[in-house]
């Protein structure tokens, strides 16, 4: 098994999603023992936004590439491969402003490959990316409805991952922790049991 490890949070020690990926992590460790973890700290190194050059190294054939996007094509796309080489994705995604981290977006923006993650037909789009496990480790200040008119966080993450083949993300979250420290402790406590159970 090929565990692919992703944190995305800021907040460094105070991080709820850091504790809870780290808590997957272990989970799967301790019932597969030969298991390879590659972990991805982007909230700390996080990949740069897209350019018209890494734009072109992902998205257009090699031999239209410029040598920009010929200098940028190899570390683009091993951004792709780890996440398709791996079994189970883990990504801590903390709520910002009612979305997704900016680093986490810039990961995502490398996995949507036309042909290669999704492809076009008269029948319409197709993911090609199905037969990997994803599990978001979802933290939140407040409280909010899937769905709801402020909750683009767990809904984005859901949408895109469905258009590229894994229908079936899972989700922990850890809600409300904003509302003091007996409620964050609660709520990390609740999101730690549910991993046990994965």
């Amino acid at each position: 098994m090929k565990i692919l490890h992703i944190d995305t949070a800021t907040t460094g020690e105070n991080s709820v999603t850091r504790e809870l990926t780290q808590a997957a992590v272990d989970h799967f460790k301790a019932t597969n023992p030969d298991a390879e973890v590659t972990t991805l700290d982007l909230g700390n190194n996080p990949l740069p936004h897209l350019s018209p050059a890494t734009t072109g190294a992902i998205r257009l054939p090699e031999e239209a590439h410029t040598e920009e996007m010929k200098a940028a094509f190899a570390g683009e796309r091993a951004v792709f491969d780890q996440f398709m080489a791996s079994d189970v994705v883990i990504i801590g995604a903390p709520m910002y402003n009612f979305t997704i981290p900016s680093s986490l977006k810039s990961w995502i923006d490398r996995l949507g490959v036309p042909g290669k993650s999704f492809s076009y037909s008269e029948a319409g789009p197709k993911g090609l990316c199905g037969g990997r496990r994803v599990i978001v480790l979802s933290s939140r200040g407040g409280e909010y409805e899937f769905d709801g008119p402020m909750e683009h966080q767990e809904s984005y993450l859901r949408d895109f991952f469905g258009f590229i083949g894994i229908d079936d993300v899972e989700f922990i979250r850890a809600e409300k922790i904003g509302f003091g420290p007996e409620v964050r402790a609660a709520a990390i406590a609740d999101a730690k049991e549910k991993i046990a159970a994965l």
